[in-house]
């Protein structure tokens, strides 16, 4: 079974919209867990409350004081035993069948530890442009209808992306959670935790049959989390081979004969 994390913090437009997306996206059985990192907007309570009254396999964790993403993420672990989990920011865009795909994925092998969709804004994972912050397209749903033509494999990445990503059970048992005493309060904590399971043997795998729309930076980075600088420092630091691993893989683009046909049927449909 895998529980839904949904880590909030204020952002209300941006989880609305998320919420709304993710009743239409995923089956109605499907166990989600919310963790409120003490949000100060007034308007996510609300967001929350109504969501669980209909989602009846839904659970609400508030965090006493801000703990950050980190901190907030394995304290949802920590509540999920014995649970695959798939960690979700509030500000994506999910759509129909992304979470079987993924799913799909996730069974080709028992050694993947994560699985990412595409996006329009998943750094390596990205569509159209490849390492780039694309816009949310107009109709996230036509996008993902020629993402679900492709088979669910299992693609292999040098690290998942944190925005939308599943985590194997096993994986999290052997591994551990995020290593908030490094990372503090985010960044660069997903890249360790699947460094860490490359290094033990599992995999870190994109499913290319998933899409799931991605705004970015809408929620925690309002707590000053942010991609790159110290904790970039520290994960090199950690990992000396990582940006070598990251640019081989750019360089190599396996991604691109899949972007190409989805593009192509997206441009048959269009005509």
């Amino acid at each position: 079974m895998t529980c839904i994390v949904l880590p909030v913090f204020n952002a209300a437009a941006a989880l609305s919209a998320c919420l709304h997306a993710l009743q239409q996206s995923v089956p109605p059985h499907t166990r989600i867990l919310f963790v409120d990192d003490a949000s100060t907007d007034p308007a996510v309570a609300p967001l929350i409350e109504r969501f669980l009254v209909h989602w009846h396999s839904a659970e609400l964790l508030r965090n006493p004081r801000n703990l950050g993403f980190v901190g907030t993420v394995n304290r949802a672990l920590a509540q999920s035993p014995g649970e695959d989990v798939l960690l979700l920011n509030t500000d994506t865009i999910p759509t129909p069948g992304f979470l079987e795909a993924m799913l799909a994925s996730a069974g080709c092998d028992a050694r993947i530890a994560s699985v990412t969709p595409f996006s329009n804004n998943a750094e390596i994972c990205s569509f159209p442009e490849f390492c780039r912050p694309n816009p949310v397209p107009a109709q996230p749903q036509a996008v993902a209808a020629a993402f679900r033509a492709e088979a669910p494999v299992a693609v292999d990445l040098p690290t998942g992306v944190g925005f939308c990503m599943w985590m194997r059970r096993a994986a999290l048992d052997a591994l551990g959670d995020f290593d908030a005493a490094t990372f503090g309060r985010g960044y660069g904590e997903e890249n360790d935790w699947c460094m860490r399971a490359a290094a033990h043997g599992w995999r870190n795998v994109l499913c290319p049959a998933a899409y799931v729309a991605h705004v970015g930076h809408a929620s925690f980075a309002a707590t000053g989390e942010r991609p790159g600088g110290e904790n970039l420092a520290r994960l090199s630091a950690r990992y000396p081979r990582y940006n070598a691993l990251v640019a081989d893989f750019i360089e190599r683009d396996p991604l691109a004969a899949i972007r190409a046909r989805v593009a192509a049927r997206l441009a048959n449909a269009a005509d």
